[in-house]
């Protein structure tokens, strides 16, 4: 990973550079964003350069992640009673080659492991002892990166604090985590914090539209929707919330909501409806969560008579945008985006899709006559 290739983050780029040239680059230090606004990319950049001012030679074996001294840690599940990260490097290594942005979420579809715990163990902490008590293999520094930090169980947090206050000569420990709740006090106290912001919007635009290919109005619309964070906005411009699939969907659901009301038979479609969603899987059901959240945020700002936010609008399959939006106002948004987000926890922790769906979509049809 190259400076370059980061989005945004120019201050932070500056700080971890001057680090490196003024010699005072921290023994350990923890990167605390959510992975989208780049934690990922900033250490592996920052490794890259630690260990290129060493040996020239060095960079290209960071970019491909199979330099010797640079060694990774990372939540996996117990296969076999072995819950090593060095199992599944390979599949971490693809999935970091192909996008260095990705989230916890997408490891663990990546391993097809939805219905499995992601740790990372005491007897990886122990491995990760036995490959810091060797020499170094080029003679310089070697650099520990510990990926989603904040996943460490309670023995593997009291073994890794032993190793952060008697660390090996020349080592180097980077960790990265969303937040700091689920760490050790302890731990945070032998680490020097470094907050990662989330990406500016004219720095996240910029990059879609010069490294992604997106058109003006498309990087307009992803920036406004993924909130400073590239992953999701990748997904965002590659993903179903571009299909038409999610507008055909959101339409029938409003309109069979809309419908239930009068004709309680309708019930039988948005139970249909669900089953449909209830078939996929859990990051495209979650995709369309998110859709339907924005979408009936900016349906309250029609309403409220701020057009100039409304970034985009349903005006596909005959749908009267501005008829739909004078029912979305302060006297039901709340509700809806709170049955919108219970619904979103619930899928994260497997609940019955079909249920999940169906209680959605029933829901819908109370809170959308609810006037102001």
């Amino acid at each position: 990973m190259n400076w370059e290739n980061i989005a945004g983050q120019e201050n932070l780029k500056k700080l971890l550079q001057d680090s490196i040239t003024e010699n005072r680059v921290s023994h350990a230090q923890l990167f605390i964003g959510k992975e989208g606004y780049g934690t990922m990319p900033l250490v592996l950049a920052y490794a890259k350069e630690i260990l290129n001012r060493e040996n020239e030679n060095a960079a290209s074996k960071v970019e491909h992640l199979n330099h010797l001294d640079l060694h990774f840690c990372f939540p996996v599940f117990t296969d076999n009673k072995n819950s090593l990260s060095k199992n599944k490097f390979d599949h971490f290594r693809e999935m970091m080659l192909t996008s260095p942005y990705a989230s916890y979420d997408d490891w663990t579809a990546f391993l097809d492991s939805e219905n499995k715990q992601l740790f990372i163990s005491a007897d990886e902490i122990d491995d990760q002892n036995q490959k810091f008590a060797l020499k170094s293999f080029e003679g310089g520094t070697k650099i520990l990166i510990v990926w989603r930090a904040d996943k460490m169980n309670v023995a593997a947090s009291n073994k890794f604090l032993k190793f952060l206050e008697e660390p090996p000569a020349k080592t180097i420990i980077l960790l990265t985590a969303e937040n700091t709740d689920d760490i050790l006090p302890t731990i945070l106290s032998r680490t020097q914090i470094i907050e990662v912001p989330r990406i500016s919007d004219e720095d996240l635009e910029n990059y879609l539209k010069s490294q992604l290919a997106a058109t003006e109005e498309q990087a307009k619309v992803v920036t406004h929707e993924a909130q400073g964070n590239l992953n999701e906005a990748i997904k965002l411009l590659n993903s179903e919330i571009k299909n038409p699939e999610f507008e055909k969907l959101f339409v029938q659901w409003v309109r069979d909501a809309f419908m239930v009301k009068k004709k309680p038979e309708f019930l039988k479609n948005i139970i249909l409806w669900a089953r449909e969603i209830a078939g996929w899987n859990r990051e495209k059901q979650k995709n369309f969560l998110n859709y339907a959240s924005e979408i009936f945020r900016l349906a309250l700002l029609q309403n409220y008579h701020s057009e100039e936010l409304v970034y985009k609008k349903i005006d596909a399959s005959g749908f009267n945008w501005a008829g739909f939006s004078k029912f979305i106002s302060g006297a039901n948004i709340i509700n809806i985006l709170d049955e919108i987000n219970t619904a979103d926890l619930h899928l994260t922790r497997n609940g019955n899709p079909k249920i999940v769906w169906t209680d959605l979509g029933i829901k819908l049809s109370r809170y959308i006559h609810k006037n102001s």
